[in-house]
């Protein structure tokens, strides 16, 4: 498709949106599909259900509209869709205001942004249809039209409800009809009638930068900030053509929470304004009314977010003067993510948004670099024999001898502030930047990455002393995990063909358990004679993972139950059946290698043998891993001087 054909579709995507008719016309819609006159909180809630919900095997709730934005903080997210929820069905918490605390770079006003741009796209599709009464600044649900005395008896027939009342605007509008062409509701030729049926409703889509149903509100200087931009003001222009200021007309209904009706309005850093911004916000949460200087109250049906530091709240909940202001408030913690993985895709979505695509970036580079983040934020655990790094494991779901996934909740529990402080993604985006743009790089790899968060720590004045040393010892420890990878990865390249070679060695280890087990012999492949199981065999690959003399039989009985238990299912069993088997093979064949490794990686004069060797492993690490020529023979020569420490 072209660029006119894109155009001409654009075009027709915004006709579908010009549906103009009458309130007649509008009712018969609702009555049809009541999700049409669906309250603010209750369009949010849907729209994100729309998207897609899942449930994850550790029993976390997996929505689509954040997927691929926002990871690991899967808590925080359900939560939130939780309080809509409940604000859906109409209960009270849904005059509440939401708060997202947590530290600097943590999501939060990601969080927002997405909530924002989904209204903006929802209401463009006919699940999420919103429509308004024509020319209303507020975008005015059209059912405020119906009379109160009788909305009890359409509630009843039709099961429609109603809540709210028109606007200034739109009340003044349907009273002081003049019948004649210049009226707002007028169409050409045809006069405005004066009847509530008669007023012309359209269908309107949310846009932030037109305003219309998301509104954005940031403090700034309290001397000079006025309330009207939240509220609304007096148009002096058009005074002296109403003759008085309390004419809805002499009235500009632009404040933040004037257009904000019926969707979405963020507070950015509300506990940072002024009082009196305050009050506005605690009528508008408890009585989802407006209050102005002119008019009575005005109903507002909108959902009001916002986010704030820790230090900010714990000030604010401090103060006996924000007690009834506290009482509105829902708090949703979002600390950091704790999950490895999960900060590797966070880094992958940042660096997919900037402009380079001529450096690599090496395998491990990105890992190596959460790993560190996510150390920063993790606290030390009382648990015997539990560090930080297997923590980061347990957390991230790798299997960690002596724990299981079981002691996780444990973990969690015993860390309520996890995750709300430490390294930001921010802070770690910004160190791998400087290594991407520095001159002449055409790669990076970890040992970058760490050599850039290391100098980027000198750089920063607000970190003491101890914590200084604390990052440091951190990220000593984040390359010590690096350079357990980096051996595995080369000894995996020098090893030809190594899933064969896993496979073989599996089938050996798996023929002698078997006969162990059930007290049988083993038949010898070649000579076909009859032997006792090779326990020499057995215990080198079992020694590779700390399995004890007295745990032996434990293990392999538990080896032959995962196998039972997968031809069951009809499934084969292989080296990565089983984690820890899986683990206790490749160091096996790691270990058997290692002085192979030493020796050709190390060697300043590699003789004809070790350079083929040496080249096939390059070729292999570039082939099958993911690696460029640069940062292939970088870790060769990394690995090299580890093995010959």
């Amino acid at each position: 498709m072209n660029l006119v054909e894109r155009l001409e579709s654009f075009r027709a995507e915004e006709q579908k949106l010009s549906w103009e008719g009458t309130f007649a016309d509008y009712f018969d819609m609702v009555v049809a599909n009541p999700t049409i006159a669906q309250l603010a909180h209750a369009r949010i809630f849907n729209m994100i259900q729309d998207a897609g919900v899942t449930e994850r095997d550790d029993g976390t709730i997996d929505y689509a509209f954040f997927h691929d934005e926002i990871f690991g903080i899967e808590k925080s997210l359900q939560q939130i869709v939780e309080y809509f929820r409940s604000a859906a069905q109409r209960l009270e918490v849904r005059k509440r205001i939401l708060l997202l605390m947590g530290p600097v770079g943590g999501g939060k006003s990601t969080i927002v942004t997405m909530l924002k741009r989904g209204l903006e796209r929802y209401t463009r599709n006919d699940r999420g249809a919103l429509y308004a009464i024509k020319g209303c600044p507020m975008h005015e649900e059209p059912l405020h039209l119906v009379p109160e005395s009788i909305r009890t008896e359409l509630m009843t027939d039709y099961g429609v409800y109603i809540e709210g009342e028109l606007c200034p605007w739109c009340r003044f509008q349907l009273e002081n009809a003049e019948r004649n062409e210049n009226h707002p509701w007028s169409r050409p030729g045809q006069p405005f009638s004066g009847r509530h049926e008669d007023v012309p409703v359209v269908r309107v889509a949310f846009s932030e930068k037109h305003r219309i149903g998301i509104g954005t509100f940031t403090p700034s200087d309290p001397k000079s900030q006025d309330i009207s931009e939240l509220v609304g003001g007096i148009d002096l222009s058009t005074i002296g053509e109403v003759g008085t200021e309390s004419d809805p007309r002499a009235y500009r209904f632009d404040g933040e929470l004037n257009i904000a009706n019926r969707g979405l309005v963020e507070f950015v850093e509300m506990l940072k304004t002024d009082e009196r911004f305050l009050y506005v916000l605690l009528t508008l949460s408890q009585e989802q009314n407006i209050k102005t200087g002119r008019f009575s109250m005005i109903y507002a049906d909108e959902v009001v977010i916002s986010h704030t530091n820790e230090h900010e709240y714990l000030a604010f909940v401090g103060n006996k003067k924000s007690e009834a202001l506290q009482d509105r408030i829902i708090l949703v913690k979002v600390p950091y993510n704790l999950r490895v993985t999960d900060e590797v895709r966070i880094y992958q979505k940042l660096l997919k948004q900037s402009a380079i695509r001529d450096i690599h970036i090496s395998p491990g580079t990105l890992e190596t670099a959460a790993t560190f983040a996510v150390l920063s934020r993790l606290e030390e655990s009382k648990k015997a024999g539990m560090t930080l790094m297997k923590k980061l494991k347990l957390y991230d779901g790798q299997a960690v001898e002596g724990f299981t996934q079981k002691d996780v909740r444990e973990l969690q529990e015993e860390a309520d502030r996890e995750g709300m402080e430490g390294i930001s993604p921010r802070y770690v985006i910004n160190r791998l930047s400087a290594a991407l743009v520095r001159d002449g790089v055409t790669c990076i790899n970890a040992i970058d990455a760490l050599r850039s968060l290391r100098d980027g720590l000198e750089q920063h004045t607000s970190i003491s002393r101890e914590e200084h040393e604390r990052l440091l010892n951190l990220i000593a420890e984040a390359r010590r995990e690096y350079d357990e990878v980096a051996k595995r990865e080369v000894q995996k390249a020098f090893v030809y063909s190594f899933e064969e070679s896993a496979r073989t060695l599996l089938n050996n280890y798996l023929d002698n358990v078997e006969a162990y087990c059930n007290k049988t012999k083993v038949i010898d492949p070649v000579t076909e004679e009859e032997m006792e199981p090779d326990e020499r065999l057995m215990r080198s690959i079992e020694e590779q993972i700390g399995i004890t003399e007295n745990g032996k039989r434990q293990f392999r009985e538990e080896i032959l139950i995962r196998i039972s238990s997968l031809a069951r299912r009809g499934q084969t069993f292989d080296y990565k059946s089983h984690e820890r088997l899986q683990e206790a093979i490749e160091k096996k064949l790691f270990a058997d290698l290692r002085d192979v490794v030493k020796i050709t990686t190390s060697t300043k004069t590699p003789d004809a043998d070790q350079l083929r060797r040496i080249n096939d492993v390059v070729d292999r690490l570039i082939r099958e891993q993911g690696y460029c020529p640069v940062c292939a023979n970088e870790l060769l020569k990394y690995v090299g001087a580890l093995l010959n420490r």
